[in-house]
């Protein structure tokens, strides 16, 4: 589809329907929609926070944000050697944001942002779209931060899009078209919220809320 073409209403009626975009890469300005027959999802009871990543969380290296830099977690998720974040894309997404409907978790050394995680909110269904890391675990520590944010916020369902190895081993599984269509229905109809619960001021709270809520 061609960017003159796609809007952000289009995007989200698509996400409804259990439909994302993607693009071929950087430089092609066209659009093609993906539709998995298997799909990657987080149940958000299932999230895998081993020993080493533990340690690392209540060590608090990093400060945990949402939206303060929505444009900048999406560069760093396209600043890769191959990416399917094209510039129309990454445009649509900055007007998803601006409506309420895409949101970004930041992890932030210092004054650096260092990883984050972006994805888009319809309902009580989140979508995960990218994530990047600049510091070891990083991208993890930005996925146990967002699934204690959706469980709290009354989420029903992560959506993460395709299976790989490393969202595997922090929990996510695979189940078919069916099934994930089911469960996408019952979460657009329910109600979340991203932006109201806040996040544990600290990794100590996160992992004793995780223990608690388990």
């Amino acid at each position: 589809m061609t960017a003159d073409r796609l809007t952000p209403r289009v995007l989200l009626n698509a996400y409804a329907a259990g439909i994302f975009p993607m693009a071929e890469s950087r430089e092609d300005p066209e659009v093609f929609w993906v539709r998995p027959r298997r799909r990657g999802i987080f149940p958000l009871d299932g999230f895998h926070i081993s020993k080493s990543l533990a340690r690392h969380i209540r060590r608090d290296p990093f400060m945990t944000c949402i939206d303060t830099d929505f444009a900048g977690v999406v560069a760093g998720c396209a600043d890769r050697d191959e990416t399917w974040i094209n510039d129309t894309i990454f445009a649509l997404y900055r007007e998803l944001h601006a409506m309420g409907h895409a949101h970004s978790l930041e992890v932030w050394e210092g004054d650096t942002l260092v990883g984050g995680v972006y994805g888009v909110t319809l309902g009580a269904a989140f979508f995960g779209e990218s994530m990047f890391s600049r510091r070891t675990d990083a991208s993890k520590i930005a996925l146990a931060y967002l699934v204690d944010r959706l469980r709290a916020g009354g989420f029903q369902l992560f959506d993460a899009q395709f299976l790989t190895p490393h969202l595997q081993s922090l929990g996510a599984i695979e189940i078919g078209r069916d099934a994930y269509m089911r469960q996408l229905g019952a979460a657009l109809a329910g109600q979340a919220d991203f932006t109201g619960p806040q996040t544990p001021a600290s990794g100590q709270a996160l992992l004793q809320r995780r223990t608690q809520t388990s």
